[in-house]
């Protein structure tokens, strides 16, 4: 006997081609929607057996709220997320708000027949590699790529991120020294100092290893305590020459 389904999915091709292509097998499908933001009254209005609910970020905060809600409202109805591969997150956060499966959207027809099935049944319908896939994931994480404009920025103090922004922009030591209200002398010792913290020896060095680690983007964020103390953002600091 088919199931009786909804399938609501922000992409409205995706939704109607899915829909069409489970009635053509003998479904009863109730609706096919696209608007995420209110998928959950609309589910829980039309209350079928099974609800295939479409996502493109399975990891987002939040974006499994409309499960919440329907598991909240209407418990009989199961709920089985339609994203992209998960994440092991991803997979937990689904099932944390009360999803009986998930299924990839590149997922046969048949496959998806099987998810409805077992989610109609009080089963868990996720596919096995996909479970792999997570525990894997789990298991032997990958490692979190190197932060080096993070080390760098801890590695100098506000006064001399603000001046090897200014090397970057290409404002030699008078500009450096009028812009910041300090001497020239006082000016090429901070830019002295800045090569030596970043390794390099000269100025353009300095500016091409900014550009290409991403400093200067970084430059005007909060980061973690470290030899350079405080906040990145510079502020204009006028006052008595140094």
């Amino acid at each position: 006997m088919g199931v009786r389904v909804m399938v609501v999915d922000e992409h409205r091709l995706l939704a109607e081609a899915l829909a069409s292509a489970l009635k053509l097998r003998g479904h009863r499908v109730l609706a096919a929607a696209a608007p995420a933001a209110g998928a959950a009254e609309l589910v829980i209005s039309r209350a079928p057996e099974v609800c295939l609910l479409g996502t493109a970020s399975p990891a987002e905060p939040g974006v499994f709220e409309p499960v919440v809600r329907i598991k909240r409202e209407r418990p009989q109805i199961a709920v089985v997320v339609l994203g992209p591969v998960p994440s092991p997150r991803g997979i937990a956060a689904a099932f944390a708000a009360g999803a009986s499966g998930y299924v990839r959207h590149d997922e046969r027809i048949e496959g998806v027949e099987r998810a409805l099935a077992k989610a109609r049944a009080g089963e868990a319908a996720v596919a096995p590699q996909l479970l792999q896939g997570a525990f894997a994931e789990l298991l032997n994480p990958a490692a979190a790529p190197d932060d080096e404009a993070g080390r760098l920025l801890r590695l100098l103090t506000p006064r001399e991120i603000e001046v090897l922004v200014r090397v970057a922009e290409g404002e030699d030591t008078r500009l450096i020294a009028a812009g910041m209200s300090i001497a020239p002398s006082t000016a090429r010792t901070h830019v002295q100092r800045v090569l030596m913290k970043l390794g390099v020896g000269s100025r353009l060095e300095a500016a091409a290893l900014a550009a290409r680690t991403g400093l200067l983007d970084r430059a005007a964020l909060p980061f973690p305590d470290g030899p350079g103390t405080g906040s990145a953002t510079i502020p204009a600091q006028p006052g008595p020459r140094e």
